[in-house]
């Protein structure tokens, strides 16, 4: 039989899995009697858990959250992930980077042995995207009030500091719907609708200092894309709508495929043998995809469409300007 420390846990993990428990169903869980489980109801209430009975033919139990922080029950896997999460948040940029630092620690100082080594294992870094300006900390507070704005529904507004010449005012103060706040690459956007320009804006979160008090409350509208990820990822690439590049084009690499895959980025590669491969990729401008396939350092036949062809054309010309110095 189970000692009544295991069967405290294995009660508690129960009720951490799912918002009702019918007592009868607890009971049979465990193989202990409809008694047992009352009394280590009891018992979990005396440790600070906030166990609401529930009424109903069969009776039941429910895991509240409590107005103080409880002993934490965890398996294995949700180990694994909460130490993913917190090692990540180091490097968000959100200003918690040291409270998440000692999180992580006090996690890993309570583990068993078998899982400590394991989660040991989990040591990684954060690649910044390339040519990407450096972490910004966003304030915790300021996390909090845009989070609030976006949960409460409510008018924002506040100052934004853009980049002006020196000595410009300052522009007047926004007012967004606040949507969504997305985290990308070390930085804080904030997804909203501007009332003044009656369009969708990101905003850049550390250049935000909002003001009070806070405006009406509002209907949130559907965002373009249908995420605020897909919406801002869109941005990123120079859409104004889909997630995708706006310039696409297929090209014939003199390059195994091997050797393309590992800088093939969102791109897509095909096998041709003989030491070819087709690869399509996109970018923001033809231009821009037309010198991006260069870094492959081989021969490119173009297979479509015709855009690239011309974009390859003028980037000759642009090349040959500059290495035979008639740039004006």
């Amino acid at each position: 039989m189970a000692t009544t420390t295991s069967r405290l846990l294995n009660l508690l993990s129960l009720l951490q899995t799912r918002r009702d428990w019918p007592g009868n169903v607890l009971a049979e869980r465990l193989n202990i009697s409809h008694r047992t489980v009352r009394r280590d109801i009891d018992r979990l209430r005396e440790m600070g858990y906030r166990i609401r009975t529930t009424m109903g033919p069969d009776g039941g139990y429910r895991l509240d959250a409590g107005t103080e922080l409880p002993p934490l029950l965890f398996d294995d896997d949700q180990v694994i992930a909460l130490t993913v999460a917190l090692q990540t948040a180091t490097t968000t940029g959100a200003g918690i980077e040291e409270a998440a630092l000692r999180a992580l620690t006090t996690v890993r100082q309570v583990l068993p042995a078998r899982l400590r080594r394991q989660v040991a294992q989990l040591a990684f870094e954060t690649v910044p995207r390339p040519g990407a300006g450096p972490d910004v900390s966003l304030s915790p507070r300021l996390l909090l009030a845009l989070s609030s704005a976006v949960r409460a529904c409510e008018v924002l507004r506040f100052d934004y500091a853009s980049h002006r010449p020196p000595g410009q005012e300052p522009g007047p103060t926004r007012r967004v719907e606040p949507h969504h706040l997305v985290t990308s690459h070390g930085r804080w956007y904030l997804v909203a609708w501007d009332l003044d320009h009656d369009d969708w804006r990101i905003f850049r979160a550390d250049r935000i200092s909002p003001r009070t008090p806070a405006g009406p409350r509002f209907v949130p509208r559907d965002i373009p894309g249908g995420s605020a990820r897909d919406f801002v990822s869109a941005r990123f690439k120079g859409s104004g709508q889909a997630n995708a590049w706006p310039c696409v084009g297929t090209v014939v690499l003199q390059r195994p495929a091997a050797a393309v895959l590992p800088f093939a980025g969102d791109g897509t590669v095909e096998d041709l043998g003989h030491q070819q491969c087709r690869y399509t990729a996109g970018s923001w401008s033809w231009i821009a995809l037309a010198a991006s396939l260069n870094r492959f350092d081989t021969a490119v036949a173009v297979v479509g469409p015709p855009q690239l062809t011309e974009a390859f054309a003028r980037l000759a010309a642009r090349n040959a300007a500059t290495a035979y110095g008639q740039l004006s």
